[in-house]
């Protein structure tokens, strides 16, 4: 252990402790939050902290302030699809309007270049979806191929080959090297601009087997299979690593963004010194829009360090639109994709030479920062509560972190100090081989995944109009997910399988009132 490294504030714990350097080779004693305009807090505000994200022990009633999980944020909740399509409650009336105009970009469907909408030309020549909203179905998840002529624009594969570390993240000495599929790039495109091939066709099949459980119940879980038809450019690579991805929801971004990095890092235990069995470990990434390495927050894998950073990513990525952190008017286009690099592209002088100016980037940056977490629902119920109990007892909780107060920022008041509940810790988990993809990202090996937050799950169906869960939609049911849980989270998934039916059918009510 590194003497020389500070104490820092462990608000989880609500005491001091020492961050413990894992063997990264980076010292993480300087990654801060110095991109946002953090105030610092007094020594009144750290206890107020502690005492408040102390784990409760008391299940027979709800928590103060348990039912509002974004804070002064948190929004009514709908019971509707617009459930998760809410500005912030506290960003008041010209935070609403820049909302609006934000929203109006993350729906807007773009179109192939030249035309006569410039604002809305540029689209692929490789794409997956024409619009932010038509993966993020309602703000929410998206949908699984319904069969094997259904294009679920919400459904794609990441893919990449092993190489080599960039010599900028050499000092993250368990960095794992990778890099884009030669022929393919970084992810499979399965739509195309007029007289350039999509570069292949997914569908998904599925083994179902069932799982026993006490008292006599039986779930089926389905094992999914993924197939690439239609390769419009060769052969994949004989090292390339897929990784299918169902798009997440989005609420509470911002919140997430705004939690400290120190109360993330304070929660790491990688070589699990505390003998429970959970030692996450934060993902390490590079920044475009910083120039620096910076602790991974968005993405399944949290290979992402700042929304701006997944927005723009998603641009270039998912609908081929280049903007200020992801210039290149091509998207994701290949060196070996010759026809889509020769393209005719929507890049001209009305947006500084890209397709989505930084002012478009900053206001869909605001839109998806802003995006509210709904109430929670009968959180004072005893069912509810009792399911509280359970998900403690299980051990979730040493995942699924209940709750954090994020930084006082001088130029945010909508996630500025507030006591948050999302349940994630923001940290990598070994999830076992049932769920591992084999394809690192930063840090996250081929089964490591980031926790998930939960806030606003039993609303999933509800928003999207379809159930599925996990990181690729296999799982219908919230007792499906569960069951999928190995790993670290192996002993408590078995905890659930062997608990009385009346307790697991709690743990999914509780699951529901998030």
């Amino acid at each position: 252990m590194r003497t020389s490294l500070p104490l820092v504030w462990c608000a989880a714990t609500g005491l001091a402790c020492l961050l413990i350097e894992p063997a990264t080779g980076f010292d993480l004693g300087t990654l801060g939050d110095e991109h946002l305009n953090v105030v610092p807090r007094t020594a009144e505000e750290t206890a107020r902290i502690g005492a408040v994200t102390t784990p409760t022990t008391d299940f027979t009633t709800a928590e103060p302030f348990e039912e509002r999980p974004a804070g002064a944020a948190t929004v009514r909740a709908r019971s509707n699809a617009d459930a998760f399509s809410q500005p912030s409650a506290n960003i008041g009336f010209e935070g609403e309007l820049e909302f609006k105009v934000g929203n109006g970009l993350f729906r807007k469907i773009w179109v192939t270049a030249p035309a006569s909408t410039e604002a809305s030309d540029g689209l692929g020549p490789l794409y997956n979806a024409r619009g932010c909203q038509n993966c993020h179905i309602k703000d929410g998840r998206g949908h699984l191929p319904e069969g094997p002529d259904d294009n679920a624009v919400s459904f794609f594969l990441r893919v990449s080959i092993p190489a080599e570390t960039a010599l900028k993240l050499q000092e993250i000495e368990d960095y794992i090297g990778a890099t884009e599929e030669p022929n393919y790039g970084g992810q499979i495109q399965d739509f195309a601009t007029g007289g350039i091939p999509a570069e292949a066709q997914l569908s998904v099949s599925y083994e179902e087997r069932p799982v026993e459980l006490s008292g006599g119940e039986t779930v089926m879980l389905r094992d999914p299979t993924y197939a690439l038809s239609d390769l419009g450019f060769g052969p994949l690579h004989p090292d390339a690593m897929l990784s299918p991805r169902l798009t997440p929801q989005m609420i509470g971004l911002g919140l997430l963004e705004a939690i400290p990095a120190q109360d993330i890092l304070a929660l790491a235990d990688e070589d699990d010194a505390d003998g429970d069995g959970i030692s996450g470990r934060p993902n390490l990434v590079w920044s475009r829009e910083f120039d620096k390495i910076m602790l991974g927050r968005f993405g399944l894998k949290a290979g992402t360090p700042t929304i701006k950073h997944q927005s723009a990513a998603a641009f270039s990525g998912d609908i081929g639109i280049s903007n200020p952190l992801f210039p290149n008017p091509w998207g994701e286009c290949t060196e070996a994709q010759t026809a889509c690099v020769d393209a005719e592209h929507g890049d001209d002088g009305s947006h500084d030479g890209f397709e989505v100016d930084e002012t478009g980037l900053d206001l869909v940056t605001f839109y998806a920062r802003n995006l509210a977490v709904p109430a929670r629902r009968r959180a004072d119920d005893p069912e509810v509560l009792r399911g509280k109990k359970v998900f403690y007892s299980a051990g979730c909780a040493s995942c699924h972190t209940p709750k954090f107060v994020t930084h006082r920022l001088d130029d945010q008041p909508a996630q500025s100090f507030q006591l948050i509940w999302p349940y994630t810790d923001m940290l990598l988990h070994d999830m076992g081989e049932g769920l591992a993809d084999n394809r690192p990202e930063g840090r996250a090996n081929g089964r490591e995944w980031r926790t998930a937050p939960l806030w606003g799950i039993g609303l999933t169906e509800l928003v999207s109009g379809d159930a599925a869960y996990l990181h690729d939609g296999r799982a219908r049911t919230l007792m499906e997910a569960i069951l999928w849980h190995g790993g670290e989270a192996q002993t408590a998934r078995d905890h659930v399988v062997d608990l009385p039916k009346p307790d697991r059918d709690a743990l999914v009510k509780f699951l529901e009132s998030l």
